[in-house]
């Protein structure tokens, strides 16, 4: 069987983290995705990450993370020789995904109702900081400067170190995860009306919604979340500190929690309630923490999670890639290299499988421009017409 989006053409104008990934999640799924940049000024993922001969050569591991499974073509939109070939591009696409600043594109010529107008069953998919309209449309921002400003950094650290940023970009993932799930979803609706769709996706909106708990109890309350650290609500759901480093423990609900303290043998510290759990809390925790002292993270994983209690050894991501069970979850793809990249390195697949015509990863990401002149010779310009383009450099 094909995977679910064989067919599909996607032209990926976008840059840095969350517009890519979002391309990329359908690429995973068979979509044929072009990714258009610009010649002198290209995506700056391609000169970021930890590896400064990768950066050097336009293949950081922060471009590597999101453009596997992409044709890459230059184009100075600027110029109106290069617009005139991204609108050519664009009347054969199913779905044009562009994360510049609102108005950009507008300003180009190459708004949704240009396009629309040139292609009405374009899906045109826009990725900001904050949204097309509103007081702060104008704004930009990156993953950071959204957790600033969405409340999530208020909300994450400890009493006494905080406000605090997350360690990962997840803002940017989860965006384009949600833009992978939008552009799904307005190809599904198109095969029942025939018609395209404008998608307006806001940075700052996905991280709300990450933070749902947080915006509904607040909106009750109007009361902010403090900063718990590594603490939950309840003392059997925190972190503790064991012989040799920290154990996450999970027994949220009441079967969980009951089910602890039976194994640590305590039985009379089980609650019936909730509320008997919160009024409970310091002495709760007081107790858990001399028990969780006795024996090392891992020894403390094995003896709960084979009593059905949740709880893990908190772990960097060096030992989680390690971990054989990850192996078997195919949630990576490994490349024995690529164009400009000597080393072996992997790239994150969707984390679902299916049984049949599921994502996967097929080429390697590619340099900048790699595949310009054969994308250009397949949308009708011949050699000539291409060195005039690029006589200008307008590719």
């Amino acid at each position: 069987m094909t995977r679910p989006f064989e067919g599909i053409r996607i032209v990926d104008a976008t840059h840095v983290l969350a517009g890519p990934f979002a391309a990329y999640q359908l690429g995973l799924l068979g979509a044929e995705v072009i990714k258009v940049e610009h010649p002198g000024d290209p995506d700056q993922s391609r000169g970021n990450g930890p590896d400064w001969d990768l950066n050097r050569a336009g293949m950081g591991t922060q471009y590597l993370v999101q453009n596997a499974n992409k044709r890459c073509i230059t184009l100075d939109l600027k110029q109106e020789a290069a617009r005139e070939v991204f609108r050519t591009l664009v009347a054969g696409a199913d779905v044009l995904v562009e994360n510049f600043r609102p108005g950009a594109f507008e300003a180009l010529g190459l708004g949704y109702e240009a396009l629309s107008a040139l292609n009405p069953r374009l899906i045109y998919c826009s990725i900001s900081a904050f949204g097309q309209q509103g007081p702060r449309g104008q704004q930009t921002a990156y993953d950071h400067v959204i957790q600033a400003t969405s409340g999530m950094m208020a909300c994450t650290g400890t009493k006494e170190v905080a406000p605090l940023k997350l360690g990962a970009p997840a803002i940017d993932y989860a965006t384009g995860t949600m833009g992978a799930f939008a552009l799904s979803a307005a190809l599904f609706q198109r095969e029942r009306t025939g018609r395209g769709q404008r998608v307006d996706l806001a940075m700052l909106d996905v991280a709300l919604v990450m933070m749902a708990t947080h915006m509904t109890s607040t909106s009750i309350t109007g009361r902010a979340p403090r900063p718990k650290g590594n603490d939950h609500e309840f003392a059997t759901n925190s972190c503790y500190a064991a012989q040799d480093g920290l154990v996450m423990l999970g027994a949220s609900n009441l079967r969980q929690q009951k089910r602890l303290w039976d194994a640590l043998g305590r039985p009379d510290m089980a609650k019936t309630t909730n509320e008997a759990r919160v009024a409970a809390d310091a002495e709760e925790r007081a107790t858990l923490a001399g028990i969780m002292a006795t024996r090392t993270a891992q020894d403390w994983e094995d003896w709960l999670q084979a009593r059905h209690v949740p709880a893990a050894r908190v772990r960097d991501i060096a030992e989680a890639l390690a971990d054989p069970h990850v192996a078997t979850r195919r949630v990576m793809h490994r490349f024995a290299g690529a164009e400009g990249v000597d080393a072996p390195f992997a790239v994150p697949l969707a984390p679902f499988s299916f049984a049949h015509g599921g994502p996967s990863a097929d080429a390697a990401p590619r340099p900048l421009g790699a595949d310009t002149d054969a994308v250009l010779a397949e949308l009708g310009y011949d050699d000539a017409a291409r060195e005039a383009l690029r006589a200008t450099r307008a590719i």
